[in-house]
């Protein structure tokens, strides 16, 4: 069987957990598999890193010593803001000699930067996307899911995705029997589709200026049910169709069909996740006004049924 070498690459100011997530999702692995994967961490001149949370981790080896990984694994973290340029010089000339380039949070900032995410698709942090997209126009950004594959290249969102990332990759090498048994010991779910939305981005959303076009936001998420036309919301602002429409597009920066969209996705998932309602009050308490209307807006966004988003997410005292 072949061993997988993952190299995590350390820097001062890294998410701890953007390493010790996916480290323990590989670990787990090599205990259900013995000698699956060869873990092992580089840093710059190998000395001790300290995490944004105070943690300090000591690197097994310099990163001028390590050879090519078959995973290389880039972490996020507030060290990302002002990276050191040698480590944007090491990641630029020998990460791509590893097979696989993975990387968790805002450490695609550090790929993005070391010219490694030009053209290809790739994810971050929801609230890194847009300056993502803006610092490095070359990458195709996807905001939107928990984590995105191109090729020889992983990009994931905040921290749990990372997770998700690595049982993805492990049921990729190993099979979903070990990576199911994985999840299990650590109490994930196996796994997110990688599709899925990040949640926290159903609430990103800009607030507007005005206090009538706030007044409105307030009120779509207060009322997910109401009639939520646009002629409907401009009457509440008292605007004109046409002139709601633009000024809510300008200062909230979507549509209001769009930003009605995700208020009523994020109602439904959290009475899902919450209540035990049935799909069908679910969906007419959340606007959608049938269970085929929600079900098409989940499997459009989510990738998963209303009924198996349930499933995943619900906690098992409230399944019951």
């Amino acid at each position: 069987m072949e061993q997988r070498d993952v190299l995590v690459v350390l820097f001062d100011g890294l998410q701890s957990l953007d390493v010790s997530g996916p480290v323990e999702v590989f670990a787990g692995a090599s205990r259900g598999v013995p000698g699956a994967y060869r873990i092992r961490t580089a840093g710059l001149d190998g000395r001790p890193v300290r995490t944004s949370s105070g943690l300090t981790l000591t690197p097994d080896l310099p990163l001028d010593d390590a050879e090519a990984p078959h995973t290389l694994l880039v972490p996020g973290g507030e060290g990302t803001r002002a990276p050191d340029p040698r480590l944007i010089d090491w990641l630029r000339t020998h990460a791509p000699r590893a097979r696989r380039k993975v990387s968790v949070c805002s450490g695609a900032l550090l790929l993005a930067e070391a010219g490694l995410l030009d053209g290809r698709r790739a994810t971050t942090h929801w609230a890194l996307c847009g300056t993502l997209a803006e610092r490095f126009p070359a990458v195709r950004v996807e905001p939107e899911p928990i984590y995105v594959r191109d090729g020889d290249l992983a990009t994931s969102a905040g921290v749990t995705a990372g997770i998700d990332l690595a049982l993805a990759l492990v049921e990729e090498d190993l099979g979903r029997d070990l990576a199911l048994t994985v999840a299990r010991h650590l109490v994930v779910f196996l796994r997110r589709p990688g599709n899925q939305t990040q949640f926290s981005a159903q609430l990103a959303a800009q607030t507007a200026d005005r206090l009538p076009l706030r007044d409105v936001q307030q009120w779509i998420t207060e009322n997910p049910a109401a009639d939520l036309s646009v002629e409907a919301l401009a009457g509440r602002a008292r605007l004109s169709a046409r002139h709601f429409a633009r000024a809510f597009r300008d200062e909230v920066g979507m549509t209001p069909g769009r930003y009605v969209d995700r208020v009523r996705l994020e109602a439904a998932r959290r009475r899902l996740e919450d209540t035990a309602d049935g799909i069908e009050q679910v969906s007419r308490h959340c606007g959608y006004g049938t269970p085929e209307a929600m079900r098409r807006a989940f499997l459009r966004v989510l990738g998963a049924s209303p009924a198996e988003y349930r499933r995943r997410f619900q906690p098992a005292h409230q399944a019951r």
